[in-house]
């Protein structure tokens, strides 16, 4: 089952089909023929349970599993709550890819996370790269819990024979992404902030870090793009980088945002706060080769839609 020829038949659960990635790609699995996707919702099933990966299961009766299901947050979100993101991330993943298994699902993909790689990972991150090193430490436990997936994956592959494949993602963003200053990413959070200021007249922004640290984004329907296409052509054990290949400092996002927004104040950097990962960008060549993605979406094009859907719901009680 390793190249689907057609959607159409055949049935799908997707795990955070509710969340920014998972709605995307719903849409896109959708959009391709998929006429028979499952969400399992997490108030109906706790898939941090076993009896709640089991009544998932039970009532989506899947042929393939996409697991997107994930706690996650920015750095501060992180730092404050290391043992719950592991615990949480690592339980749902390792008890979903065990019961999928005995459930006899064919084909299960694992959307893991960049913050898996090594902390001083040479630019850009190929995918060989993956073991050389520790984590940057305020993500540390979340990107482990989600690369011991990756090691789960290539063991069932080599007993079980599950045809298990596992795709990373590098940092998404775009409309419909999490803006609650307490647990959203960078892109959402400094256009939030930013946004803010230029709406009150503030003359002064503070910003973490010192704006030295780099990233790259991924425009939420490119990923999605690229997660679909992983789920039906992708093969063998090896990881997969989805990225676009191109690095950002965010000194740049800041003042590239600021622009955008029309905000002319200065900015106040705090050197206090941690920066991250020094450095983060990928090599996309393997998804190219692999499954034939490419990113499409040009980086200030997809900024400026996120800072329009942003202004448009910054007032609704639930903007996702």
């Amino acid at each position: 089952m390793a190249v689907i020829g057609s959607w159409q038949g055949r049935r799908v659960m997707v795990t955070g089909g509710g969340g920014f990635l998972g709605q995307a790609v719903v849409r896109e699995l959708t959009a391709s023929g998929a006429d028979e996707v499952f969400v399992p919702r997490s108030a109906d099933h706790d898939l941090r349970t076993r009896a709640g990966v089991l009544s998932a299961l039970r009532a989506g009766r899947p042929d393939m599993v996409i697991h997107l299901a994930a706690v996650v947050g920015g750095i501060g979100a992180n730092r404050e709550h290391p043992g719950s993101f592991f615990y949480q991330n690592a339980i749902m993943g390792i008890q979903l890819m065990e019961e999928a298994r005995l459930a006899g699902v064919e084909r299960y993909l694992t959307v893991g996370t960049v913050c898996s790689y090594p902390k001083f990972t040479p630019v850009p991150f190929r995918e060989e790269t993956l073991w050389d090193g520790y984590p940057e430490e305020t993500n540390a436990p979340y990107g482990l819990a989600k690369k011991m997936l990756l090691v789960q994956s290539q063991a069932y592959r080599e007993e079980y024979g599950l045809d298990a494949v596992y795709v990373i993602p590098v940092n998404l963003y775009g409309p419909g992404d999490n803006f609650d200053p307490a647990s959203s990413h960078v892109i959402p959070a400094l256009i939030r902030k930013i946004v803010d200021a230029h709406d009150r007249g503030d003359p002064t922004v503070p910003v973490w870090g010192t704006g030295s640290a780099s990233r790259e984004f991924l425009y939420v329907d490119d990923a999605a793009r690229g997660v679909v296409l992983a789920a039906a052509r992708l093969e063998g054990p090896d990881p997969v980088n989805l990225g676009v290949g191109q690095e950002t400092t965010i000194r740049a996002l800041v003042e590239q945002i600021c622009a955008i927004v029309g905000y002319q104040g200065s900015l106040e950097w705090d050197a206090t706060k941690p920066d991250g990962q020094p450095r983060r960008a990928l090599d996309t060549s393997r998804a190219r080769e692999s499954f034939g993605f490419t990113a499409r979406m040009p980086f200030d094009d997809g900024l400026r839609h996120t800072i329009d859907w942003w202004r448009a719901h910054q007032h609704d009680p639930d903007p996702r």
